[in-house]
């Protein structure tokens, strides 16, 4: 054997040996006794229907497949009395009496329900993100889940993807940071607390990339794309102990993920160093059969072979890896290894000490939907807004005069919560018009709807598949324009809710068009006309092409789909009893035509101008600006307030040392506030093109009135990093750029070099 050959044997052993000494006596053990039908059921994740299903297919014979030792686990069931009917089924009628784990999509909250993930990332506060998933976590654990199907971390730069809903929006860095804050909330110290459960972290890998904007549509993106701006988020869940991880329904390198073994074993396990689960998400075992990989039993095998440990609802592995055992296409190794995976993740849980851990019939009175739960909701709501506009500083409201509360969202409680919130009852939700009379009770607040949110009749079909989010009114559009028009001339004020159901963005709920609707368009042409001071809340699940209604004499809140307590919570902030602080996590393009757009985009070697006028033989457009409508990072408050002097620690750096920067910002305004402080950098020089500028770090600080702070934030080493042509983490000596401001746009800049 040649000395390179020796050196891999003796690294096998090694991995092989070191693996070892991780496992679980106590599941050795049970491997032992297990057969091999008994191991591969422990594969098999179902649904009894009864929840909300991402797909076609509601798993059947539930029952008599757990008497038989062929289920893992469940989801769509939930309760501590209906959960502890299954789990008596497996721990007392099947032979090993193999606990199941209990799973659920808690995408942004449990029964209370707070902002969708988008609008929680706009808070920018880690601190809050992380309580905001402890709470999910204690709820939903004394409901009797143990498992979440969360946190979705995928980078999405492209609005007309339904589930940029679902993320932390377009920025490697920060969606970074919040994925760990996610897990750590989830599972806490102890995943054996009956309080805390398994995280899955999701879609593993590339699935906010998909072409045209399209749900489960392909993705095609070089190594280094991947490794620079889309892969750091899954890797930071990694990194914080996420247990479990779902493949993504989309083709990664040409191959389908859940089948993909560069992505599930050279990645995600040999050089990232995962040793929890993979789990499939909703069927895409099986679609890899559309997506032209062959049969049932060859997908099976072929994403067995890769690193896939279970399957979601259509019991591939559960039908035919016996036989391909038989056949001699899987070893029982492999089958064990998978099986080991799952059973390690319920020892973890403490499913093996007490199966009915999570099942303690007095806590979902005691952690569900308590006043606690209720007011952090509202908290988080408050700080997801972000004050997009603010027109002759009509926001905020006085509590006085009388209030004209029009438009399609107004008092809509079926449009408060969000997409993916099958696990909230919206009839609880706190609506807009409710919330306004809770916070100004004195000041005479007058309602019309003023439009529907769509007239498109085929369009409400397709949004309403979960239940009437869209409503068409009896009247005619007209009668309700004229008398939002009529109650507005007779008012102060006019507050216009506007924007999306919560069906027209999430899941297999991608748009061409991302504008408001042209009912709404009307409605808020017809409001400005009368003269009145206008504001627009706007509601929606994805940034929207607003370019007509920003020139409008308009102020404009974006308040995302805010959770069960929207409407005291947009009162809070409409009213001013909270100053807005929200930054956009996505930016908002001009219209769809520049789609994608997003803040860390290369410089091309044919720039545009600095002025962004259009030039000939550059990079620009006819027709449109390159520039964003609204840039990544941009946010207003009620205050105002101001950068300057912006130094550096040193002018030199050398390898492995950090750099501090420290700007003087000051609350010029006439409000207490916050401000996030953002710090971007550039590579000037490298071996492979660099971003025009990067996320590096920011702070969220509070200032009074008149006050003045200076405040600093270092780049660590790795913040120098990227990775280069060879997928190697580097640093290289050059020039770099620091700005910091308010957005992505920051102006204030300073040099050093890394030698």
């Amino acid at each position: 054997m040649n000395p390179k050959n020796i050196a891999l044997a003796l690294m096998g052993l090694v991995l092989f040996t070191s693996h070892a000494q991780k496992r679980i006596p106590e599941v050795e053990q049970l491997l032992q006794k297990m057969t091999l039908e008994e191991k591969i059921g422990q594969l098999n994740l179902l649904t009894p229907g009864g929840g909300v299903a991402t797909g076609a297919v509601v798993s059947e014979n539930v029952e008599a497949k757990i008497r038989a030792g062929k289920v893992g686990g469940l989801f769509g069931v939930a309760g501590p009395e209906k959960v502890r009917v299954a789990q008596e089924l497996a721990v007392k009628k099947s032979r090993l009496g193999i606990p199941l784990l209990i799973g659920s999509d808690v995408i942004h909250g449990y029964r209370t329900t707070y902002p969708i993930p988008l609008g929680l990332s706009s808070s920018w506060d880690m601190d809050l993100v992380e309580q905001a998933a402890q709470m999910a976590a204690k709820e939903a654990t004394a409901d009797g889940i143990n498992w979440n199907f969360s946190p979705m971390v995928d980078i999405a730069r492209d609005p007309r993807w339904g589930r940029i809903s679902e993320g932390a929006g377009e920025d490697p860095y920060l969606g970074s940071k919040i994925a760990k804050a996610m897990v750590k909330g989830y599972q806490g110290e102890d995943l054996s607390a009956s309080h805390t459960m398994l995280a899955c972290v999701k879609h593993f890998a590339l699935y906010g990339a998909v072409e045209a904007g399209r749900d489960y549509h392909s993705v095609d993106m070089s190594k280094i794309k991947m490794f620079n701006q889309y892969l750091p988020p899954y890797k930071a869940a990694i990194d914080a102990g996420a247990a479990s991880v779902m493949t993504s329904f989309n083709d990664v390198d040409g191959v389908p993920a859940t089948g993909n073994k560069w992505l599930l074993t050279d990645l995600l396990r040999d050089r990232w160093g995962f040793d929890g689960f993979v789990v499939s998400d909703y069927t895409s075992l099986n679609e890899m059969i559309a997506h032209g990989l062959g049969d049932l039993q060859a997908v099976s095998v072929l994403a067995l072979k890769a690193g896939l440990d279970m399957d979601m609802v259509g019991e591939g592995f559960l039908t035919s890896l016996k036989k391909s055992f038989e056949e001699g296409k899987v070893t029982e190794a492999a089958i064990t290894n998978a099986c080991r995976r799952v059973l390690e993740a319920k020892y973890n849980t403490g499913l093996f000490d007490d199966p009915y851990r999570y099942l303690n019939t007095k806590r979902p009175e005691k952690d569900i939907l308590t006043d606690y739960n209720r007011e952090l909701s509202r908290k988080l709501a408050s700080r997801s807004f972000v004050l997009l506009k603010n027109y002759n500083s009509v926001l905020p409201l006085e509590k006085k005069g009388k209030i004209a509360l029009v438009g399609p969202l107004a008092d809509s409680k079926e449009n408060m919560l969000g997409t993916w919130a099958p696990t909230g009852d919206f009839r609880l939700a706190v609506s807009i018009l409710e919330g306004f009379k809770n916070i100004a009770p004195t000041t005479e607040i007058a309602y019309a709807k003023g439009a529907n949110i769509s007239d498109d009749a085929d369009f409400a079909k397709r949004v309403n598949v979960f239940g009437p989010r869209i409503s068409i009114n009896e009247r005619s559009s007209q009668d309700m324009l004229q008398e939002a028009v009529a109650l507005a001339k007779t008012s102060d004020v006019v507050v216009a809710v506007v924007g999306e159901a919560t069906e027209m963005s999430g899941e297999s709920s991608s748009r061409t068009d991302i504008s408001i609707p042209e009912s709404q368009k009307r409605l808020i042409q017809a409001l400005v006309e009368t003269g009145k001071p206008v504001a627009l809340v706007l509601m929606s699940g994805r940034p929207l092409t607003i370019a007509e209604e920003y020139e409008m004499p308009v102020s404009i809140l974006q308040v995302w789909h805010p959770g069960i307590e929207a409407g005291n919570a947009i009162a809070d902030v409409v009213f001013g009893d909270y100053n807005p602080a929200g930054k956009l996590t996505a930016t908002w393009p001009v219209n769809v035509g520049q789609i994608p757009v997003y803040h860390s985009a290369k410089v091309t070697g044919r720039p545009p101008s600095e002025s962004d006028a259009f030039q000939k033989f550059k990079s620009n457009y006819l027709d449109a600006p390159n520039a964003p409508l609204l840039p990544f990072g941009h946010g207003l408050s009620y205050t105002t307030f101001e950068y300057s002097n912006l130094k550096l620690d040193k002018k030199q750096v050398r390898q492995g040392e950090g750099i501090t920067a420290t700007v003087t910002l000051t609350n010029t305004g006439d409000y207490d506030g916050e401000e996030v402080v953002q710090m971007y950098l550039r590579d000037v020089v490298r071996s492979i093109t660099p971003p025009k500028r990067q996320l590096k770090g920011f702070q969220k600080i509070m200032l009074r009135k008149g006050e003045r702070k200076e405040v600093s934030i270092t780049l660590s080493p790795d913040d120098l990093k990227f990775y280069n042509g060879q997928l190697e983490l580097v640093s290289e000596p050059g020039e770099f750029e620091v700005f910091v401001g308010t957005n992505s746009d920051a102006e204030l800049s300073k040099s050093f070099t890394l030698k």
